[in-house]
């Protein structure tokens, strides 16, 4: 058997299933999407077997995006959970057939609760479908699966349903990467976006030179420096910058008489700078747009610090 054929095949299934979804989309998106701004309360998604697991992530999504919202096992419900549902809560209910046995037994309880109901099933004709308020519909023509039967498309199928909630509420509600942020303190991620550049810059013996110091004295400083740089300085202000690999090019150079060269003649004019004041992801993006190691910190063109890519792990 061809193993990367078989995966390749896959992927096209399951991109189809996702490219044939937004065919499914209908006002019911629109006035789900309406109906959980307005709510005061949260999002419940529940499912069972596979839907539930991607039910969770549903919910960890809407949750770290500005949306409230746990997810609750059907059967745990049915058998005594159901008072953690509120009246202002909205309920996403999953199941693929839209017949799932206990998804089916707590519908009662929200209808005389009058929760909003949203359902997510592969047939708008399905017992779900009918008795809940807004049906979003996941079908696909066909399961990555060769026996049609291990749910793979359909359970894609409703997490990219999911994603697309989770999304457009993002954008209606002007969701920004502090706001991110804030459900995010821990790891990289929340460091990235919360920390200032001032608080991890390098500010102390910067290697800085003159237009007109030689290339010895450039040497010098990148050596004793160690950031593999020197800040080429003009009445205090930042004109240039010259790295280990300016010497290197410069020494390659027939035309050139090395040691008689000068900081000016190969110093690159008006680097890259970030505000102290700047967030590390501003500076990530800086350094990786520019294909830079370093970025110079600054303020009002005087030079206050470096940050290397390294600094950012």
């Amino acid at each position: 058997m061809n193993t990367l054929k078989i995966a390749k095949e896959v992927f096209e299934t399951e991109a189809q299933a996702i490219f044939n979804l937004q065919k499914n989309l209908d006002s019911n998106f629109e006035q789900a999407i309406n109906s959980i701004l307005e709510t005061t309360g949260k999002v419940i998604i529940s499912g069972m077997g596979k839907s539930g697991l991607i039910g969770k992530k549903i919910s960890a999504t809407l949750s770290s995006t500005g949306t409230p919202s746990f997810f609750l096992h059907p059967a745990e419900a049915y058998h005594g959970d159901l008072g953690v549902i509120e009246k202002d809560d909205i309920l996403i209910l999953l199941s693929n057939s839209g017949e799932t046995d206990e998804i089916l037994k707590i519908l009662p309880f929200l209808q005389s609760q009058k929760n909003i109901t949203i359902s997510m099933t592969n047939n708008e004709n399905s017992t779900l479908a009918k008795n809940t308020d807004y049906h979003l519909n996941i079908s696909v023509q066909k399961e990555a699966c060769p026996l049609q039967l291990a749910p793979t498309s359909s359970t894609t199928a409703t997490l990219v349903m999911g994603d697309a909630l989770a999304v457009t509420l993002m954008k209606m509600r002007n969701f920004q990467d502090m706001n991110f942020a804030k459900f995010h303190p821990g790891g990289n991620l929340g460091r990235r976006l919360i920390t200032k550049v001032r608080d991890i810059a390098k500010s102390e013996n910067l290697p800085t030179c003159e237009k007109s110091d030689n290339i010895k004295i450039v040497i010098s400083k990148i050596s004793g420096g160690k950031f593999g740089l020197v800040v080429i300085l003009e009445n205090d202000k930042i004109c240039g910058i010259i790295t280990d690999g300016d010497i290197r090019r410069a020494m390659e150079n027939p035309t050139q008489d090395f040691f008689h060269i000068q900081a000016k003649e190969i110093m690159t004019k008006n680097p890259k700078t970030i505000n102290q004041n700047s967030k590390l992801s501003d500076a990530e993006f800086l350094m990786n747009q520019n294909k830079i190691n370093s970025l110079l910190v600054s303020e009002n063109k005087n030079l206050v610090g470096i940050i290397q890519l390294y600094d950012l792990d």
